[in-house]
This record gives structure tokens, C-alpha cells and sequence, in this order.
């Protein structure tokens, strides 16, 4: 930083505060000092590369740098007043260091060395493309008559590589502007000037936009030589430059057996550490990887082979053997079957990009065997989609929904999974995406994208994020669920079975992450249900076999279809013959959570309080709860903070109770996925799971004895241990997880010793054996045979259910 004289500060004030400073932006705002000496007022520090107002004025201030912040070697400010009429600003160009520059586009545009093939490629292909637009007009370009191809020879025991097109070549000057400017692009520059003569017949297939893609070739090579003849010039010229050098040589090519009759020749002297790039399967990869669709034949020059017979002399000593009688006659000579090698040029990139052909015009078989070849696979697709977009955004795609996950079924939560492989005119950029083209949960489709006006970064590797991609994304997702659609309501159900045992989560993971989507992914979902014997539903079936009085669709959570099948939370509902869905998925509950309704109808877990099924009669309510109500608060105050509350059940009809969730809080099943992960909060699994009521049938006679129970002897041993077991076997069937399974284990016992006393022994057998190990507060009493007196029914039936009648 410099420190202002009193005479500058002077002319700043008396200039006026109209204009404002415009340096190069490094530091983020002009620094100033106010306390700087009695006598200097007001003095101010100011960044020379500072941008934003001067306080003390406005005008624009040149200053010389001691060290050199910027490129090149000027020191000068590369500040520029604003108002031009201002007769103390200068203006300067920016200056670059061009040796550091070229080490920063070698060695840090590019993550991939194997990309310096398809940007070579790509300006190969240009050439070409320029050359067929120019001999429109000038036909006397083509006087040669060389085919239009690209053709690329190798040296692996040298580690040189040639690269050879018949293309429009360069002049002497074009070389200088070309391949000594650097991010000048000849193609950009054609374009422009097509564009200007309003030319209807440009071609837009022209690759090329940065201008620095010819500089790849030094990420492999120490040395790049280029030799090049136009059809306008009668002079072949070479280009030298060698890798981290400032500088270059143009030459004129003075050896007759170097000469071409036109285009260009590119020799890469590989990198000791990349010469393995000069082989010729690895040359021939790259180019199908990267350059399969460019619109102009490659070859590749490639050993080739091809079997021959060829005859073996006889060793003497067998012949001597063999051969008694010398007068006999001649032998047939011994063969042996031999490969001859050569070399020869061979065609590379025979596959066509059938996506620039008319849809009509391309069969089922054909996109079938593109599908095989450009993924791999061996099966054939389920469905395939093919479509042009147009209008503000303007690309063409092939999807396909393949026949079976290769991942395998678990693996829906990795997005880069390589299957959608993206070009921008025919030129394959990149199948690394991370969501940029699909969301995660349709990672499964598989397909190519090709587009004109992708926004790329310079090194042509990345997708940027812009308006142009999600408008992209948003039809690519919406054409892959017209085609899983399709397959939906195709004729063949097995076809739909078959993509949802294959990626039925997948779709269901999208309920959870793609809100946008619901309507559209809804339709996809399948279930089994109570009434579909074990077979799949969709919820437009399920919506169709609605009752005309039911308001929602009924669902229950659950480990198994058995399991599902057998919960008490179902009685009820098929008393009523209403349809309940089966989610037997871990994600199941997740997804139909996320969904909450579909068509108009709610999804209502069957598992939760305050179920409503459309039964409700208000004064037979009011006779139970008056009949009821007090059995309730004495069971409630048993249980004590282990239920929120007791309640009278509307949804049970042949078991005594059931322990219903809280209606914000987890379900059952819930609890239970909860409780087996990995890295599950315990803090939350307590703050989820806290409200639980426990419902009771009055119907049930369980429940009837302990509510006589209730109003004969409420404190009666026997009933509170009845409601301890109760409860705890309304846990299990519900779908929770005891406890302490032990003590409910000793229960249980107990119990069952009690019940089956000396029913097939005799009461000394019975006290000879080793007692029951009783529940905790317990009392073991010997067994004793009496002829029961005649009790109450009620009374008679709780005794039954409780083991009490042979006390």
C-alpha cells in the first residue's frame, strides 16, 4: 500500500466526489487510517487493488506496486477511470504470464488425462465439419477428392502417438492465431462469422467453443508437433511446442515424405509415465468411450491376424521309424494350422447414434441392440422411450428401463451408478453425475442425453448448475414416469411384477425425497391388502373397491404378511369387509407417510388411537363408558405411566384388549426399525414411543370378570396380577417388544402350572415335582382337590381365565 502526500489528499478534495475508483478487485475494500500525526489531517490508507468509494474523493489514482501482484511483468495499477473524459486516467491492458498460464490449463482444467483423445478428436471432427460447409460454395476445396476421416497411428515401443485428419487445415497466420493464442477458438470464430453472413446453412455440429482444448495434448506428451497443409495454401506448415515452454516455432515442411495432401497431422511425443497410452487397444478404447457418435469414420490402426496351414518339416529320426520301405510311395507332408499378422486400419466408431434418427424410423430390435452395447447388458429392456425436446431448451434422449437391478435390490441410496451417459453433439462428456440429471431414487433408468447448449465448465467435464439442467432434469423425470407408466398398464402383468420386485424401493424411496412427484408416483405404488390373496394392488384398485360410506384408506405396518394378517387391530375391519393394505417393507410406513393422501382419501394407520371406521353409535358409547368408566381408571392406575390411558375399544371383537400408538407418535413397526439401527438416538426413540393406550373390549369376558372384579374386590391379588398379564400380552400382539421378557416368561409359567394342576396327575405325583418358579410377591400353595361351590357366572368365568378354581 502506498501512504497518500498532503499534496494528493489536496488535489482529491478539490477535485469533487463524482467519480469513483475502478482497480482490479483482490482485497475486498479500500483500508483507511484516520489517526495518522497532528499535522497530516485525515490522512487515508487506500489499496491500490481496492474497488468500492474513497471518502475523501472519488477520482482515479495510478500508483506502482514495489512487488508484483499480477501476471506478466508491468507494475503499473490496472485501474481505468470511468469517465473517459477525464484527462489524468490511463487505461492498460491485462497482461498474463504465459508460461504459468499454460501450466495452470495443463496440469489444473483437466481431472482426467485420457480426455486429450477426445479433445483432439473433437478438433479433427471440426475441421471436417468446416471443410464440408466450405465446399458448399467452394468446390474447389474437395480437388483432392480425400475421404473425410480421421485416422490415428501408434508407436507403443516409441510412445508416439499421430493423429490425421483430411480436414480444412491451417495457414501460416491461422496457426499463430489458433494454437499460439491461447482460449481462442477457431471453431467459435467460424461460427461467428457464419452467423453474421446469415448464412441459413451453418452447421451446428461444430464441437469446439473454449479454445483450449488443443492444449490437452501436453498433459501426456513433453513434446506436440503439428503439421498442417490447407487447400488454400500450397505450403505445408509445422508447429513445435514442448510441454511448460513460453514459447514456439512455425516452420515451413520442406521433406517431400512428411507432405500431406491436406488437413492436419498431430504427433504427440508421450511422457515416459504415459506411454502406455500408445497402445493400440488403449487408443481404440478411448476413442469408443469417448468419440463412438462423432459423424466421421475412425480408424485406428490395429494388428490384425488371420490363420493359415503351413507345412511342418519331419524330424528324421521319427521319419526313420516310420518309413521302412524307401521305394514306398511318397508321404503326405505333415501341417500345422499358424496365425500370419499385420496391420491394417480398422474402423472404430461403426455404431450410429440412433437418437438423431426419427423415432418411426427405428425398430424395437434396433433399439434393443443399442441398449446391449452401449450399457453391457445381456437382457432386453422393459421399456425404452424416444423423444426430441425443443423450444427453450433443445437436446434428444433414448431411456430405458432395464430388466433387473445390477446393483442388487439393496442398493437404492448410491446416485452415481454411471448409467446415464451424457453427449453434447455426439461427443461423450461424462456418465459422473451426482443427481444433476436424476434424483437418486431413479438411478436405475439408463440412457443417453445428447444436447447443443449444455452449460459445461471449460474442460468439458462437469455439468453446471443452471436454470437449463433442472428444466432438463424436470422432463427427463417426467418421460421416465410415462415409460414406467406404460409398463404399468401394459397387458402383460408379469412385466410390471417383474420392474417392481426390481425396483419397487426405488420408487417408494421417491415418495419420501420428491414431494413434486406425489400424483405421479402414486399410481406406480403396489400393495398386498387383506382381500388380494397374497397378490400386489395398486391404490387405484384399492380406491375402486372402496365401500360407498368408507372415507380413507386403511393400512397396517408390519414385519410380514402373517404377522399383518393376525393382528387384533384387523378384527373389526374385516367384520366390516373393509380392505386394509399390507406394508411389510421397512420403507413402507416412511413412504405412505410422506404420500398422506391420494385421491382426495386419507391413509389412515389402523394401528393408532381414535380409529374411525364409520360404526359409531353415541348412546351405546354411553352405556359402556357408564358401565365401564370406573374398570378403566382402576386399570389405568394398575398400569400406572406405562399407557397414557384405558379406553373402551370400537375396532376389537374377538381379543380381550390391544395397545393402540399415539396418534403423532411411532407405530409399532416404527418403534421397531427405530430400535435396530445402527446409529439409532435413544433420546428420540424415548420421546416418539411415549404415548400408548391401551384399549379393551367389553365385549370380551376377560374383561367383563375383571370389571366384576372391579366392584367385588378390587384389591384382590389375583385381578391386579391379571391385568399385569393382560397388558403385557396386548404388548406382543400389538407388535411391541416387552420389556422384560423374562418376568413375563415367569408369568406366563405360572399360569400355566396353575391351570394345569393335576389334570393327568395325581396331587402327589403333582407335589413330588419340582415346583414352578413363581413370579416375584408370589406365594407357592400345595394343591388340594375340593368340590368348587356354585359361583356367579361372571365370577366362575374370570376364575377360569385366571387358574383360581382349584385354590
Amino acid at each position: 500500500m502506498h501512504r497518500l502526500s498532503r499534496r494528493s489528499i489536496a488535489i482529491l478534495r478539490t477535485t469533487g466526489a463524482t467519480r469513483r475508483a475502478a482497480a482490479a478487485p483482490i482485497t475486498s475494500a479500500s483500508l483507511y487510517n484516520d489517526s495518522v500525526g497532528d499535522n497530516d489531517a485525515k490522512l487515508r490508507w487506500y489499496s491500490v487493488l481496492a474497488t468500492g468509494k474513497s471518502v475523501a474523493g472519488r477520482s482515479s489514482i495510478q500508483l506502482n506496486l514495489r512487488n508484483g501482484l499480477l501476471l506478466g511483468n508491468r507494475w503499473e495499477s490496472t485501474a481505468a477511470a470511468s469517465d473517459a473524459s477525464d484527462p489524468t486516467a490511463e487505461k492498460f491492458e491485462y497482461q498474463a504470464e504465459v508460461s504459468r498460464l499454460m501450466d495452470l490449463i495443463v496440469h489444473s482444467l483437466y481431472s482426467n488425462k485420457e480426455v486429450f483423445l477426445r479433445e483432439l478428436i473433437s478438433n479433427a471432427s471440426d475441421a471436417l465439419d468446416k471443410l464440408r460447409f466450405l465446399s458448399v460454395t467452394e468446390p474447389q476445396l474437395l480437388k483432392d477428392a480425400l475421404d473425410l476421416d480421421i485416422r490415428i497411428h501408434t508407436d507403443k515401443d516409441n510412445g508416439i502417438i499421430h493423429i490425421t485428419d483430411s480436414g480444412i487445415g491451417m495457414s501460416r497466420q491461422e496457426l499463430v492465431d489458433c494454437l499460439g493464442t491461447i482460449a481462442q477458438s477457431g471453431t467459435a470464430k467460424f461460427l461467428k462469422a457464419v452467423k453474421e453472413s446469415k448464412d441459413s446453412g451453418a452447421d451446428s455440429n461444430l464441437i469446439g467453443q473454449f479454445g483450449v482444448g488443443f492444449y490437452s495434448a501436453f498433459l501426456v506428451s513433453d513434446k506436440v508437433i503439428v503439421s498442417t497443409k490447407s487447400p488454400k495454401s500450397d505450403k505445408q506448415y509445422v508447429w513445435e511446442g514442448e510441454a511448460d515452454a513460453s514459447s514456439y516455432t512455425i516452420r515451413e515442411e520442406t521433406d517431400p515424405e512428411k507432405l500431406i495432401p491436406r488437413g492436419t497431422r498431430i504427433t504427440l511425443y508421450l511422457k515416459h509415465d504415459d506411454k502406455g497410452f500408445a497402445h493400440p487397444e488403449r487408443v481404440q478404447k478411448l476413442v469408443k468411450n469417448y468419440s463412438q457418435f462423432v459423424s466421421f469414420p475412425i480408424y485406428t490402426w490395429q494388428e490384425k491376424g488371420y490363420t493359415k496351414e503351413v507345412e511342418v518339416d519331419e524330424d528324421p529320426t521319427e521319419a526313420k521309424k516310420d518309413g521302412q520301405d524307401e521305394n514306398a510311395e511318397q508321404k503326405k507332408k505333415k501341417t500345422k494350422t499358424v496365425v500370419e499378422r499385420y496391420w491394417d486400419w480398422e474402423l472404430t466408431n461403426e455404431t450410429q447414434p440412433i437418437w438423431l434418427r426419427n423415432p418411426k424410423e427405428v425398430s424395437t430390435e434396433e433399439y434393443n441392440e443399442f441398449y446391449k452395447k452401449a450399457f453391457n447388458e445381456y437382457l432386453d429392456p422393459l421399456a425404452s422411450s424416444h423423444f426430441t425436446t425443443e423450444g427453450e431448451v433443445e437436446f434428444r434422449s433414448i431411456l430405458y428401463v432395464p430388466a433387473m437391478d445390477p446393483m442388487g435390490k439393496g442398493d437404492i441410496v448410491n446416485p452415481k451408478t454411471k448409467n446415464i451417459r451424457l453427449y453434447v453433439k455426439r461427443v461423450f462428456i461424462s456418465d459422473d453425475f451426482d443427481g444433476e440429471l436424476f434424483p437418486r431414487y431413479l438411478s436405475f433408468i439408463k440412457g443417453v442425453v445428447d444436447s447443443h447448449d449444455l452449460p459445461l465448465n471449460v474442460s468439458r467435464e462437469i455439468l453446471q448448475e443452471s436454470r437449463i439442467v433442472r428444466i432438463m432434469r424436470k422432463r427427463l423425470v417426467r418421460k421416465a414416469f410415462d415409460m414406467i407408466l406404460g409398463i404399468s398398464l401394459s397387458e402383460n402383468r408379469e412385466d410390471y411384477e417383474k420392474f417392481w420386485e426390481n425396483f419397487g424401493k426405488h420408487l417408494k424411496l421417491g415418495c419420501i425425497e420428491d414431494r413434486e412427484n406425489h400424483k405421479r408416483l402414486a399410481p406406480l405404488l403396489r400393495f398386498i391388502s387383506s382381500q388380494s390373496d397374497n397378490e400386489m394392488i395398486s391404490l387405484d384398485e384399492y380406491v375402486e373397491n372402496m365401500k360407498p360410506e368408507q372415507k380413507d384408506i386403511y393400512y397396517i405396518a408390519s414385519d410380514s404378511v402373517t404377522s399383518a394378517k393376525n393382528t387384533p387391530f384387523l378384527e373389526k375391519l374385516l367384520e366390516k369387509d373393509l380392505e386394509v393394505l399390507f406394508l411389510v417393507d421397512p420403507i413402507d410406513e416412511v413412504a405412505i407417510t410422506n404420500l398422506k393422501s391420494y385421491k382426495e382419501k386419507n391413509f389412515v394407520d389402523i394401528s393408532k388411537e381414535d380409529l374411525d371406521i364409520g360404526d359409531k353409535n353415541e348412546e351405546k358409547e354411553k352405556e359402556m363408558k357408564q358401565e365401564f368408566g370406573q374398570t378403566c381408571d382402576w386399570i389405568k392406575k394398575r398400569l400406572g405411566d406405562k399407557v397414557a390411558s384405558v379406553q373402551i375399544s370400537n375396532r376389537l371383537s374377538t381379543s380381550p384388549c390391544v395397545l393402540a400408538s399415539g396418534k403423532f407418535g411411532w407405530s409399532a413397526n416404527m418403534e421397531r426399525l427405530m430400535k435396530a439401527q445402527t446409529v439409532g438416538d435413544t433420546s428420540s426413540l424415548e420421546f416418539m414411543r411415549g404415548r400408548r393406550v391401551f384399549e379393551i373390549n367389553p365385549e370380551h369376558p376377560i374383561i367383563k370378570n375383571l370389571n366384576a372384579a372391579y366392584k367385588s374386590s378390587p384389591d384382590s391379588e389375583e385381578a391386579l396380577r391379571a391385568i399385569d398379564l393382560l397388558y403385557d400380552t396386548a404388548l406382543m400382539s400389538s407388535g411391541f417388544t416387552p420389556e422384560n421378557p423374562a418376568q413375563l416368561g415367569g408369568k406366563i409359567y405360572e399360569m400355566m402350572g396353575m391351570a394345569l394342576s393335576g389334570k393327568w396327575t395325581s396331587p402327589d405325583a403333582w407335589n413330588q415335582a419340582p415346583h414352578v418358579a413363581a413370579a416375584p410377591n408370589t406365594q407357592t400353595l400345595e394343591a388340594e382337590v375340593v368340590e368348587p361351590e356354585p359361583e356367579p357366572e361372571p365370577v366362575a368365568e374370570f376364575n377360569r381365565y385366571t387358574g383360581s378354581e382349584q385354590r
